[in-house]
């Protein structure tokens, strides 16, 4: 069948909370409503960010005509306009079969909401975004993209809204733009956030550039910088600065390989996570939108929302002196050496009553306290560690420099992760970073043993590594053991 033949044929592939069925009825009733005959119909996804809601739309190409023949099902190589709302899926759906570079306008955003396979991996298990795209490029007759969720929060506005203006500046909708818009309010679903959404999408799409112009490349250091403005000041942006340029001078004076690789991780180590930057993103402005379009309350509903807490002393030590600290984590190893398990504080906190937003607003405003806490002396002089035996390394030989700052990668995650991440790393740096052999060697024994603790939450392929090495491997650590009594069986029990 021809392209032209038939009828129109659109496939959207929509994440959970997103307004994927919204978006399928707006566009069955925009049809009807130019007198098209149309049909509609979703196959559900999986939860966990496994699969996407796919909806698929069959739209008579001329008003009035006959009732054609509708299919329930996509045709692979079929399809006129794909629409996805994140990059993975896009490709998913070029994967299957969908899209045919001879027929088919895709229309993706670049958003990635990760998969439960890329969370799993212990280091950076994401696709790669680049490859992603050069997929779909070659098996698309057109390709538009735009992020998604920036302009769904810039509109204030759901998903399916953004998704319906992208749909609708494509041209390939047998209806203009007034017919969408007048669906929209007719729908009743909060009209004017949808209608911003709508108008933003479309006219962003519409002002694209032909999909052989490679978007400019994000400002990295940019982002990294304000990310540090926002977590603590711009003097903390300035110790960034300071750090990096002391990178930059080990290279020889100029930014290089070795500054570019620590760039990202020493940003991300800078914003380490504490109650203080937990109560910070749960006032979030973005947040109570994402929680709204989530649950999909219309703009005249209440919504209640309730955040639940467990700090423990290493959350309660972190913002005080480290004299005081360090006696509050004294008394909880004495309960936990005594058989007790480490002490926490169940708390449930509803971020929509004055009450529980004031109390995560005085958590928030504990941001200048931080800077005198034991947590921040703390991560400031493993920083300096890391950075040191970096900045040594590249001014010995820009291989080792580049192999210790990817190490950087270790520090994610929060509680025992985060302590495990530390931890492998300052033995990678003492004990591998120092050896009696040439740069090269060293160099390759510090991304051996990076490789074997991203593959190996366990640290048994990082403990052979070190070994194989000629290192030491990682210290048993202590873990306590708890006896339980056996309780006696029912006396009923007993008698039988």
């Amino acid at each position: 069948m021809a392209a032209q033949e038939g009828p129109l044929t659109i496939l959207v592939a929509a994440l959970g909370g997103e307004g994927g069925g919204v978006l399928s009825g707006w566009l069955y009733d925009a049809a009807v409503r130019a007198g098209h005959t149309a049909q509609a119909t979703s196959i559900p996804g999986v939860a966990q960010r496994t699969g996407a809601t796919t909806y698929y739309i069959e739209i008579a190409r001329e008003a009035g005509a006959p009732r054609p023949v509708f299919s329930l099902n996509p045709v692979p190589g079929a399809i006129d306009l794909l629409m996805s709302s994140e990059l993975l899926e896009t490709a998913r759906q070029v994967g299957n079969g969908m899209t045919s570079a001879e027929r088919t306008t895709v229309v993706s955003s670049t958003t990635r909401a990760l998969t439960v396979a890329e969370k799993m991996q212990p280091g950076d298990g994401r696709s790669d975004a680049p490859a992603l795209l050069a997929v779909i490029e070659r098996h698309a007759q057109e390709l538009s993209l735009l992020d998604v969720e920036a302009l769904a929060r810039q509109a204030g506005s759901a998903v399916s809204a953004v998704l319906f203006g992208a749909l609708a500046a494509t041209g390939l909708l047998p209806f203009g733009r007034a017919v969408c818009e007048e669906t929209i309010r007719a729908s009743g679903r909060a009209v004017e956030s949808s209608l911003r959404g709508f108008a933003l999408a479309h006219d962003t799409t519409a002002a694209l550039r032909p999909p052989s112009t490679a978007p400019a490349p994000t400002d990295l250091y940019a982002l990294a910088r304000q990310r540090l403005v926002d977590y603590q000041d711009e003097a903390y942006a300035e110790l960034f600065d300071a750090r990096l340029a002391r990178l930059a001078a080990a290279e020889g004076g100029a930014p290089g390989a070795v500054s570019t690789e620590a760039l990202r991780w020493l940003a991300l180590w800078m914003a380490f996570d504490d109650i203080v930057r937990v109560a910070a993103l749960k006032l979030a402005a973005t947040r109570e939108q994402r929680v709204r379009r989530e649950v999909r309350a219309r703009d005249d509903e209440i919504v209640r929302t309730y955040d639940h807490f467990k700090p423990g002393i290493a959350e309660f030590a972190a913002l005080l002196p480290s004299r005081w600290a360090a006696r509050l984590h004294q008394w909880d190893t004495q309960r936990v050496a005594r058989g007790r398990v480490p002490w926490a504080l169940p708390l449930r906190i509803g971020s929509h009553t004055v009450t529980g937003a004031l109390a995560l607003k005085l958590l928030a405003a504990l941001k200048g306290q931080r800077r005198r806490g034991s947590r921040y002396a703390t991560e400031q002089a493993l920083i300096e560690h890391w950075l040191g035996a970096v900045e040594g390394g590249a001014r010995e030989d820009v291989g080792l420099g580049l192999a210790l700052a990817r190490c950087g990668r270790l520090i994610k995650g929060y509680g025992s992760t985060n302590e495990r991440g530390k931890a492998n790393l300052l033995h990678i740096i003492d004990h591998l970073a120092a050896a009696p052999s040439s740069p090269a060697q060293r160099a390759q024994a510090v991304g051996a043993a990076l490789a074997a603790a991203l593959a190996d939450d366990s640290g048994a392929a990082l403990d052979r590594q070190l070994v194989a090495h000629g290192a030491p491997a990682r210290p048993t650590r202590e873990q306590p053991i708890r006896w339980h009594k056996r309780r006696p069986p029912p006396a009923a029990s007993a008698a039988r």
